[in-house]
C-alpha cells in the first residue's frame, strides 16, 4: 500500500469518527430538546378543548395536541370577535384585547411545535452523520490494494 492510500485511508478513518460523534451529539441535543418542550408544555396543565377537532380533552405536551389547541384557540378568538382578526377591530373595541390575547396564546403554542419540528429534523440528520461516518470508517478500514487495481485500458487487456 502506498503512502498516499495510507494517508487517504486515515483520513476517511478520522472524518468518519468526527461523523460519528456528531450524529451522536445531534441525537442526544434533539431528545433533549424535544424532552424539554414537553415538560414545559405538560407543567402547564393545558388540555386541548372538548370542542376541538381532534385530540380534545388530550394534555397539551407534543406537537400535535399543542397545533389543535392552537386551532380551536383561533376558533374561539374568531367567534368571540364576530370574525375578526387583531388588526380587523377597531382600537378601541374591548375585543381587541381577547383577540391579542388568543393570538399570542397561538404563537406561544406555535412556537413549540416548530421547537418539535427542528428538534425531529435535527434527530434525523444525527442519524445520517453517524450512517455517513460508519460507512467512511468500514471504506477507511480496508482499503484495496494498490497492486490489483488494473488501469490498463481495455484494447490494451487483448493483447495479453
Amino acid at each position: 500500500m502506498t503512502s498516499t492510500a495510507r494517508t487517504g485511508s486515515r483520513t476517511a478513518r478520522i472524518v468518519g469518527l468526527v461523523g460519528i460523534v456528531a450524529g451522536v451529539v445531534m441525537i442526544l441535543a434533539g431528545a433533549t430538546t424535544w424532552v424539554t418542550v414537553s415538560s414545559q408544555l405538560e407543567a402547564q396543565h393545558i388540555t386541548v378543548s372538548e370542542d376541538a377537532e381532534f385530540l380534545a380533552g388530550d394534555t397539551v405536551d407534543g406537537p400535535f395536541s399543542a397545533y389543535a389547541q392552537a386551532q380551536i384557540i383561533d376558533h374561539h378568538a374568531l367567534e368571540a370577535t364576530g370574525g375578526k382578526t387583531y388588526a380587523e377591530l377597531d382600537q378601541d373595541d374591548p375585543l381587541r384585547a381577547t383577540a391579542m390575547n388568543a393570538s399570542f396564546l397561538r404563537a406561544s403554542l406555535f412556537t413549540s411545535v416548530v421547537a418539535y419540528g427542528v428538534s425531529a429534523l435535527v434527530m434525523g440528520l444525527g442519524v445520517l452523520f453517524g450512517l455517513f461516518g460508519w460507512a467512511l470508517r468500514r471504506l477507511g478500514a480496508d482499503p484495496a490494494p494498490v497492486d490489483l487495481v488494473d488501469d490498463r485500458r481495455p484494447a490494451d487487456l487483448t493483447t495479453v
